[in-house]
């Protein structure tokens, strides 16, 4: 996308109570910090619109502190884009940038904006937003129960182990489970009321290994995306895709999942894909092959989570039952 020529040109580097910012417009440069208040926000960027008319800016997707100053220039008509922080980071490393300060930072990413093509971002509808807070909690709430059950797990293994501390972590696992219920009712309710999500959410609940809240963390993260997104791009935006690290004749190591993208993404998948090996005949048919070929059994499950990201990137555009054999070669695995 091209940049205007009267375009000032505005970069944060997000923090929890400051944001550190560098704009520049014609032969003006300015850096500073501003603390992170939407009314200061506000009051800023106005600023900045009156003076030049067109303000893009720029941010990076640093948990979710860069969310309402993002939502806030859109909504004040400032083009925005929202970049992963790795991008950043090999940027700042292009630029043999050695010191590190929230000031540099900013400038840095600065430099981003003037360089690196544009891609604009589109906030979210805020009930999908909603949707997503509601996603990564229950799957955090998940991950802790998991934790504890393992621990309750290791406990009972050993008579030397006290009694009370086995007590306490089943009242700590009983707790965790009506906490993920409630949130999982909550979750439920906002999207049984909006029709396009029940029939997405549905198709998702159709896949073999997906529960209701698996099926609710993959929901409320896909549906943020833009629609155009292509699989492949949905598979790079989950930290799925392979990474090939080689080098001359000597360097040949195995290849990696990148996990530059969304972890949410693929906590929710990782479960699902263990059941599908176990229960879907044709994914277990897969996993089989793969193994029989020499693969691990965790590459061999990452492989079912990248099919499974793909079918559930499908169902968001055209909700329907599962097919597996859409997504598994019948012929190839026979």
């Amino acid at each position: 996308m091209s940049c205007p020529a009267n375009t000032l040109l505005l970069a944060f580097d997000i923090g929890a109570k400051r944001h550190a910012y560098a704009w520049e417009h014609h032969d003006h440069r300015e850096t500073g910090e501003i603390a992170n208040d939407l009314t200061l926000l506000r009051a800023f960027l106005e600023r900045l619109i009156a003076r030049a008319g067109s303000v893009r800016v720029l941010v990076e997707a640093t948990g979710i502190y860069y969310l309402d100053t993002a939502m806030l220039a859109q909504e004040l008509g400032a083009q925005v884009s929202v970049i992963n922080p790795k991008a950043g980071h090999n940027f700042a490393k292009a630029l043999s940038q050695r010191n590190k300060t929230d000031r540099l930072d900013a400038a840095m990413l600065l430099e981003f904006l003037k360089r690196m093509p544009f891609t604009a971002w589109q906030a979210p509808r805020k009930d999908l937003l909603e949707l997503r807070h509601y996603g990564r909690y229950l799957v955090q709430l998940t991950d802790e129960s998991t934790t504890a059950r393992n621990r309750l797990h290791a406990l009972s293994s050993t008579q030397a182990a006290p009694a009370y501390l086995k007590a306490d972590l089943k009242r700590a696992i009983a707790s965790l489970d009506k906490r993920i219920e409630r949130i999982r009712s909550h979750a439920l309710a906002l999207i049984r009321a909006d029709a396009p999500l029940l029939a997405r959410f549905e198709a998702l609940t159709s896949v073999t290994g997906v529960a209701d809240i698996s099926a609710v963390a993959l929901l409320s993260e896909l549906v943020v995306l833009p629609p155009s997104l292509s699989a492949r791009a949905c598979v790079c935006h989950a930290g799925l895709d392979p990474r090939v690290f080689e080098s001359g004749t000597s360097v040949h190591k195995p290849p990696r999942i990148s996990r530059h993208g969304n972890k949410y993404l693929r906590r929710a998948l990782f479960y699902p894909a263990m059941a599908a090996g176990r229960h879907d005949p044709l994914a277990a048919a897969f996993k089989k092959r793969l193994l029989d070929k020499g693969k691990k059994k965790m590459q061999a499950n990452v492989a079912i989570m990248r099919k499974m990201l793909t079918v559930a990137w499908a169902l968001m555009k055209n909700p329907e039952p599962y097919d597996a054999t859409k997504l598994y070669s019948v012929e190839q695995i026979a």
